[in-house]
């Protein structure tokens, strides 16, 4: 009897960082970008958020690839309380780095692998703390003028310049903080027969 073919592995998501870690397993895959409405719900907690919006992502995406496991992912972070957005600019993202000086953030990473075929979904939320070193103006200047992380949540690009600013990383998966569980991933992979090293 022949093998069978793996379905389809597809990234439902837009970030350019999601498609570097997935591509770093040398697995084949497409993407697509889902549009659904991220505004949190009053009163959920942001892995509650977090995961309802990995899911959504893979729901919507697997409406167009019917025959596809889907990999839906979304972040939420945490300073003293407050989720901290994509800053857009400079000015939002001088804000917000001040606001996050020697504080301790939380990113609720979530993903979602739905097997389009059969229904089956799996779920993880792997958190991770960052302990942001004491940043005064001239700091925050430099490395924005450096790096211009203005499409990053908390206005640090982790995988670049952005971890000078850290003094600590706690947690399970460091490509969480990035934004995709690797190690989760994998284990949801290997439960849908795919092979991997």
């Amino acid at each position: 009897m022949p093998p069978t073919t793996p379905p389809r592995l597809v990234l439902a998501s837009s970030s350019v960082y999601r498609r570097e870690l997935l591509a770093r397993l040398k697995i084949d895959f497409e993407t697509c970008s889902p549009d659904i409405d991220e505004t949190a719900r009053p009163g959920e907690n942001p892995e509650a958020q977090a995961l309802r919006l990995a899911c959504a992502k893979a729901a919507t995406a697997a409406v167009r690839h019917p025959a596809a496991l889907i990999i839906g992912s979304d972040q939420v972070a945490l300073c003293n309380g407050r989720e901290l957005a994509k800053p857009g600019d400079h000015a939002r993202a001088k804000l917000q780095l001040g606001m996050m000086s020697g504080k301790t953030i939380t990113f609720h990473t979530a993903l979602c692998l739905l097997n389009a075929i059969s229904g089956r979904q799996q779920t993880a939320v792997v958190p991770v703390t960052v302990q942001m070193r004491v940043l005064d103006d001239a700091a925050i200047e430099r490395y924005l003028a450096a790096e211009q992380p203005y499409d990053c949540a908390g206005s640090a690009r982790i995988e670049a310049l952005g971890i000078t600013l850290i003094d600590k990383i706690s947690g399970d998966d460091p490509n969480a903080l990035i934004g995709l569980p690797l190690i989760a991933l994998c284990r949801m992979l290997r439960n849908e027969g795919l092979s991997l090293p």
